[in-house]
């Protein structure tokens, strides 16, 4: 996935021209600039933080949500889509770490939730999201990418529901996150070259 947090339309078709269909955002305000203007057939997935009250607009936007945190956020979640005849694809946000900096749910919150999450009618929960705590090599990163794949393997038993999709690993480490399981990447840098501030 190409994250085109901060890249106007114009940029961002720029990639569209090279074959690329698959983008993640992270507000939903540039969401909503972004995706009218761009092709049709491309995919949206929102990977920033998402609030309650963002959620009815975010939904019809981006099919696919990197960022449910927490059960109550799930419920929440839940329970609109349903209001929208929508079943967004979703990740549960994984604070392996237990980085007090970082929302998602810690590992004993996951096994708690898990069952009732996958009982969800409204959403298709497919995998776990996670943003590992800071290193300076690649490398170092590689045990908590492996810890999360044991955590999606052993929720995978626990709810007897298959969750295929990883999304871990960014500009900086993503070779290390596939090498240990994930299926979607987040990389913008890489791509882009340094980040725009607004």
């Amino acid at each position: 996935m190409v994250v085109s947090k901060t890249w106007l339309a114009e940029r961002v078709s720029e990639a569209v021209k090279a074959g690329q269909l698959l983008f993640g955002e992270n507000r939903l305000q540039e969401g909503e600039e972004k995706i009218p203007a761009l092709p049709e057939n491309l995919e949206w997935h929102f990977i920033g933080g998402l609030q309650r009250n963002k959620v009815r607009k975010v939904l019809p936007l981006f099919p696919v949500i990197h960022s449910i945190s927490s059960l109550k956020l799930a419920t929440f979640t839940d329970r609109i889509a349903g209001e929208l005849a929508l079943r967004p694809k979703i990740f549960l946000e994984v604070n392996i770490g237990g980085e007090e900096s970082k929302g998602g749910f810690s590992e004993e919150e996951l096994h708690m939730a898990a069952e009732e999450i996958s009982a969800m009618s409204h959403l298709n929960w497919c995998g776990l999201m996670c943003i590992p705590p800071r290193v300076e090599k690649p490398e170092e990163a590689r045990p908590w990418f492996a810890k999360v794949r044991e955590l999606q393997e052993n929720l995978e038993k626990r709810t007897g529901r298959t969750l295929p999709e990883l999304s871990m690993g960014m500009s900086g480490d993503f070779e290390v996150a596939i090498e240990e399981g994930s299926t979607i990447v987040r990389v913008g840098s890489a791509i882009f070259g340094p980040r725009l501030t607004r």
